[in-house]
């Protein structure tokens, strides 16, 4: 049994993988993709929602197996074996410190907006200590509390989006002045998919709100409600923002800041306050999410005798993971202050990608093995699950050297860590880690 205490509700389960989702993606690439695409842009996020569907589904229906902690590396352990799990697990891990750090990154540069010395190098560090230390803490003392924390930032970084799209669209329906109306670029298919690609970054971060599950009350029934419910929040959102921010920049791609000058010139100075304001509290708030979710990833391992046990140890008075919470905290502030925004979100985006094509070949072996039937079962799922891998390997092939001697240096510590493993005791997955009978 686990040493952790099962605290999340179904509700709190929404409102964490929303927090895990929308973070930097939403303030900072609106500009990128409309760079790309022009006013087509807004289309981009719609198709990339369309296959993030695919993906989704798939993690629903085989959460919907499981009661443990571990996500991606869990499943991917029990339907493949002990490679592949050890192998997604090192995949994941790096798909979320890049991402806390892509989030530290911009968090740094919507600062700018009240303080511009904030981009500065020394400055800049002192800042991601000042933001990591207090969340790290929070999570140090208990489930409870950083989930209270990942929770009130959700309501918060919701409400100046939620501000945003409606002034903007009213604006824009009563106004006709303040619409640009930039052209839509001819672009060709390689530019779509690479804007789809880091769209995947945007809608992605999900399957990290798998990760402590093993905290989650009702964890096989709620899982798939929670990952469907963001889905379909994010894709609105999302895309209602993007034609905002097209509508009403002249040169979107130009900006920095995107919202912010969108809110600019339509709510004025104000309004661009509150925007960067808005990013500040959304980028922080997907940084205590994830200061929550990601140390239960190396707790799961320890538990599953994949990791020393040192690295899962549970503080006996706060139940929390704390070693992994204090190493986690330590390597976000590393990448971020080591790398720029795009460089950290680009490969985060191309990361997560192995680890969405293994939980579409879960689906396929564990509905082929398992003989109890999970509580989420995709309707047609084996082409589901057959289109999901199919989308993850287009996306793939769009990966630059950078990011594909990453992947692989990735991926061969992964596979001296199972070397290494493979000389000690190999426990049998624990018992509740496997598909379990229905509640």
């Amino acid at each position: 049994m686990s040493n952790l205490s099962r605290a999340i509700g179904r509700l709190a389960l929404v409102g964490l993988v929303l927090n895990v989702v929308i973070g930097s993606s939403v303030f900072g690439l609106p500009s990128v993709i409309a760079g790309k695409l022009g006013s087509a842009s807004p289309w981009a996020w719609l198709a990339a929602a369309a296959g993030m569907t695919l993906i989704v589904l798939c993690f629903a229906e085989v959460s919907s197996r499981f009661q443990r902690a571990g996500g991606a590396y869990l499943y991917s352990r029990i339907a493949l074996g002990r490679l592949a799990g050890i192998e997604m697990a090192w995949l994941s891990y790096l798909v979320r410190l890049t991402a806390a750090a892509t989030n530290s990154n911009l968090f740094v540069i919507y600062l700018a907006e009240f303080w511009p010395r904030a981009t500065e190098p020394v400055a800049s560090r002192v800042i991601l200590a000042l933001m990591i230390v207090p969340l790290a803490f929070a999570n140090y003392r208990g489930v409870g509390t950083g989930l209270g924390v990942s929770s009130a930032f959700t309501a918060a970084k919701l409400i100046p989006l939620g501000v945003f799209v409606v002034a903007g669209i009213g604006v824009l329906v009563t106004r006709e002045s303040v619409v640009h109306g930039i052209p839509a670029t001819a672009a060709p298919l390689g530019t779509w998919l690479e804007a789809i690609l880091l769209l995947v970054f945007a809608y992605g971060g999900f399957e990290a709100a798998l990760f402590p599950l093993g905290e989650a009350k009702d964890p096989r029934r709620d899982a798939p409600v929670a990952l469907l419910i963001a889905l379909a929040v994010c894709a609105v959102l999302y895309t209602l923002v993007q034609w905002v921010v097209v509508a009403t920049l002249p040169d979107p791609a130009a900006s920095t800041r995107p919202l912010a000058d969108s809110a600019r010139t339509f709510l004025g100075a104000p309004g661009a306050a509150g925007l960067a304001f808005g990013a500040l509290i959304s980028v922080y708030g997907y940084l205590a999410g994830a200061m929550l979710v990601v140390p239960r990833l190396t707790y799961a391992m320890a538990e599953q005798g994949d990791l020393p046990p040192r690295l899962g140890a549970v503080h006996p008075r706060f139940r929390t993971p704390y070693v992994s919470v204090i190493v986690f905290a330590a390597l976000t502030w590393l990448m971020a202050a080591s790398a720029g925004f795009l460089q950290n979100l680009s490969l985060s985006a191309v990361s997560r990608l192995l680890t969405y094509g293994a939980v579409c070949v879960a689906v396929l072996v564990l509905r082929r093995r398992a003989s109890d039937p999970p509580w989420f079962r995709i309707p047609g799922g084996t082409a589901v699950a057959v289109l999901g891998l199919a989308f993850t390997a287009v996306l793939a092939l769009r990966m630059n050297l950078r990011e594909l001697v990453l992947l692989t240096a990735t991926l061969v510590l992964g596979l001296c860590h199972w070397w290494w493993m493979r000389g000690s005791a190999s426990p049998e997955p624990n018992p509740e880690s496997r598909p379990s009978p229905p509640a």
